[in-house]
């Protein structure tokens, strides 16, 4: 049921990509800014922007302009990943950088994160709002570059503390969730107590959704995951699995060691089982989605509320 729900919302923003984007000169420009938006994908965070305008008795119509933005900037941010992780496939396509080259997918990733505030002001709404949503996107920019900076420098420590892992993951991942969330009920005329909980259920839900994506990138099998097991030990990632384990004086010699072999990360997953930090991870992140849950009791009922609550399950359902 959920999935069909989000389905229908993905479509109406997949119809939409094209009319606020559309292929114009340097029409090659704009191929590779369409690249991985054409690619398809979950459109979770356009998705919930426009169940948030229903959730508040908004139409979402009104609003798509502003889910497109969204999924600019969520599109903008993947290309200078890819960039920095050196990522050679992104939805199962070349990356835009493999492509078209690093110069050229730099300016592609900008042009996106330009483009966003452009059609964000297309959105039908009071100018007040639409001011408040410009300074919101812009201020959520940001702090997701914050938190991969914070990111990129907690890979060369070895102190990482865990309220600076949660502090990290808010800005980088949670924070653009929950200001698509606080955009849909802005831009529909919302009160700021409803505002409030539909911003506080994106960032917690957020939180709780990267540290499960976290535990599962670690524990999935490789001929499942599609990618090799324990990716991010090899990398060297502080996730809030490694800081715990770090925290009780665990050893885990294959944490940042990029010829690990797949008997060494065996012995670490094993490792990490055993003491306990991979089921403190998964408590951490129920807690997170169901503390988010709660904050939309103030929402009045509707069939929207009740997506957005399933939304949250299906967000942590998943196996891989």
């Amino acid at each position: 049921m959920i999935e069909e729900i989000l389905q229908k919302k993905a479509k109406l923003v997949d119809e939409s990509i094209p009319k606020f984007l559309p292929i114009t000169p340097p029409d090659e420009l704009y191929r590779a800014m369409r690249h991985l938006l054409d690619a398809g994908g979950k459109r979770l965070r356009p998705s919930a922007l426009l169940l948030a305008a229903e959730a508040v008795g908004g139409n979402p119509d009104d609003v798509l302009p502003a889910a497109v933005a969204v999924e600019l900037v969520h599109n903008f941010t993947l290309i200078h990943d890819d960039i920095m992780d050196e990522a050679d496939l992104r939805r199962g396509l070349t990356t835009v950088h493999r492509k078209w080259g690093v110069p050229r997918a730099i300016i592609a990733g900008d042009a996106l994160y330009s483009k966003a505030f452009e059609i964000l002001s297309c959105t039908k709404s009071e100018p007040h709002r639409l001011v408040e949503s410009l300074v919101l996107l812009s201020k959520t920019c940001t702090d997701i570059c914050e938190g991969q900076w914070m990111d990129m420098n907690f890979q060369t420590r070895k102190d990482v503390a865990e309220e600076e892992y949660m502090r990290m993951v808010e800005k980088k991942t949670a924070v653009l969730f929950a200001t698509a969330l606080k955009l849909g009920a802005l831009l529909s005329d919302a009160n700021r107590e409803y505002m409030r909980a539909l911003w506080d259920f994106g960032r917690l839900t957020g939180v709780g959704f990267q540290i499960y994506d976290d535990v599962i990138d670690l524990i999935t099998p490789e001929e499942i995951l599609g990618k090799a097991q324990g990716g991010d030990i090899i990398e060297g990632k502080r996730t809030l699995i490694i800081i715990h384990a770090l925290s009780k004086g665990v050893s885990i010699d294959a944490l940042g060691k990029y010829n690990a072999t797949r008997s060494e990360i065996s012995a670490v997953l094993t490792t990490l089982k055993e003491s306990g930090s991979i089921d403190y991870a998964m408590n951490k992140a129920l807690a997170f989605v169901d503390g988010g849950k709660a904050a939309l009791a103030v929402l009045p009922d509707s069939d929207a509320k009740k997506t957005l609550i399933g939304l949250a399950d299906y967000m942590i359902e998943r196996k891989y």
